[in-house]
């Protein structure tokens, strides 16, 4: 039988996803050819010294796909439709992609990033993620039609860099009503999501002389090397049970604080009211700037959120927000709501380097917005959410005795710490095997924490239903007993 040659990266996760890489990659390079025959999936599973599911998961990717063909009492062969590659065509296999974090070494560890033909996992609990599938498209589509129809020719050239005043009006106005900010037309700038928003702010102030900025620890690990990119070095200040330690905060000696003081990523927690107060007169103090991503605010479950912090004192705090959680990140829209001077460089650094967002998207989203379609789709949204996270936590106290679910009831995660004695990377690993996609926390406490940090997941289950989530958390209570096993 032909020697298969499936390498395999055990740190990396996601074995099914590797292996059906793996034979793709070996059709399309013409080493393995229609109707050769393979290997049982027990003997597969035995050679690569993996679980037998793992390679049947495989399996049924692959013949689905077509790649493969099954048929009882002929096993399993290349499907005759499969064809290598034209050598002509320039393509590389997903297993030679790009090792920057944009390949397919990095989709077995982010499902977000993973291209097209590599397979999603049973269970996608990676965090972060909003059920797409719930995307209004109807009433999107009206939106933008309404947009389209009352629109006049000149708003087609192109856009004010700070976003086109009907939006910003739209967002002023809803901002103020929902979120208590004070959000004058004028502090409102469009921005490609908060990601953006964050990276343009910080480069000013590093123009400004701002060569450090406090970061939450933990925090996303996905936005740090966004951060670093910009050049600015990063201190990280310890979460409590009552958000950012303004204490330590004031003993780094910076001036400029990533918070996120709605539902803190990852943790759950949210800011105290004597933090919030202590945070405001830090920046008083020492002549500062807090950033505010508004995370998950527009999802809190056991009471109405609490104001951002930008309405306390609008001039010492940039509100940070997106469409991305509430709608989809494909739309590529958020805010960013500052005091008129850094609203105005903020304006002027959109229109040299990228010249704006894309007008179309932002009329269709300021009459989202101005027909109350928004407000109708999150009150929705907070209703499947809650009943989703409730659905999961409860799920998990039956099948996963011991591990803590932290936080507040708000958001589109969960933060659990795993029972005593569990290793944190082996229930991924072993997650990974049955078929979840989790995400381990300690990638996002600083270096001098991590080691001292509780074994934890961080949970998202905004893309199934509870019965789905049921089931995810029995197979992941499995996991966790063979990770405290180990």
């Amino acid at each position: 039988m032909t020697d298969l040659h499936l390498p395999i990266d055990r740190t990396a996760g996601r074995l099914s996803a590797q292996i059906a890489a793996g034979f793709r990659a070996a059709v399309r390079s013409g080493r393995l050819t229609a109707g050769t025959r393979l290997p049982s999936s027990r003997d597969l599973a035995r050679d690569l010294d993996v679980s037998r599911g793992v390679v049947v998961a495989a399996y049924e990717q692959l013949t689905a796909e077509g790649f493969l063909i099954a048929r009882r009492g002929d096993g399993t062969r290349i499907a005759p439709l499969a064809r290598p590659d034209d050598p002509r065509d320039g393509t590389a296999p997903l297993a030679d992609a790009a090792p920057d974090g944009t390949g397919a070494n990095a989709a077995r560890s982010r499902p977000d990033l993973a291209p097209p033909g590599v397979p999603g996992p049973s269970y996608d609990l990676w965090p972060g993620h909003p059920d797409l599938a719930a995307f209004p498209r109807d009433r999107w589509l009206a939106a933008a039609r309404t947009a389209l129809r009352t629109l006049p020719n000149d708003a087609l050239a192109y856009p004010d860099p700070g976003g086109v005043p009907a939006l910003r009006a739209e967002m002023a106005g809803y901002l103020s009503r929902v979120r208590a900010a004070h959000a004058g037309r004028d502090r409102v700038v469009i921005m490609n999501g908060v990601a953006h928003g964050l990276s343009a702010v910080v480069r000013l102030l590093l123009a400004d002389g701002h060569k450090t900025l406090a970061v939450e620890d933990p925090t996303s690990a996905r936005q740090l090397p966004m951060l670093r990119a910009t050049g600015v070095r990063l201190v990280h200040v310890p979460v409590d049970r009552d958000g950012l330690d303004v204490e330590a905060l004031a003993a780094t000696g910076a001036r400029a604080v990533l918070v996120t003081p709605a539902h803190q990523f990852p943790t759950g927690v949210v800011l105290s009211a004597p933090r919030r107060a202590a945070l405001i007169a830090w920046a008083r103090h020492v002549d500062g700037l807090v950033i505010e991503d508004d995370y998950d605010a527009e999802f809190r479950y056991d009471r109405e959120p609490v104001g951002c912090l930008q309405g306390v004192d609008p001039d010492r705090v940039v509100l940070l927000g997106s469409v991305s959680k509430a709608l989809a990140p494909a739309l590529r829209l958020g805010w960013a709501v500052a005091p008129p001077a850094l609203a105005g460089r903020l304006r002027a650094h959109r229109g040299n380097t990228d010249l704006g967002a894309p007008v179309l998207e932002q009329y269709a989203l300021a009459e989202f917005v101005r027909s109350g379609a928004y407000d109708r789709h999150l009150r929705m949204m907070r209703r499947r959410y809650r009943a989703r996270r409730d659905a999961l936590a409860d799920a998990l106290s039956a099948h996963v005795p011991g591990a803590m679910v932290q936080g507040v009831s708000a958001g589109i995660h969960l933060y659990v710490e795993l029972p005593h004695g569990c290793d944190e990377e082996r229930v991924v690993e072993d997650a990974e095997g049955l078929g979840l996609s989790v995400s381990g926390a300690r990638s996002m406490w600083s270096p001098e924490r991590a080691g001292s940090a509780p074994p934890a997941l961080v949970l998202g289950y905004a893309r199934h239903g509870e019965t789905r989530l049921a089931e995810a958390a029995e197979l992941l209570g499995r996991a966790i007993t063979q990770g405290a096993r180990g």
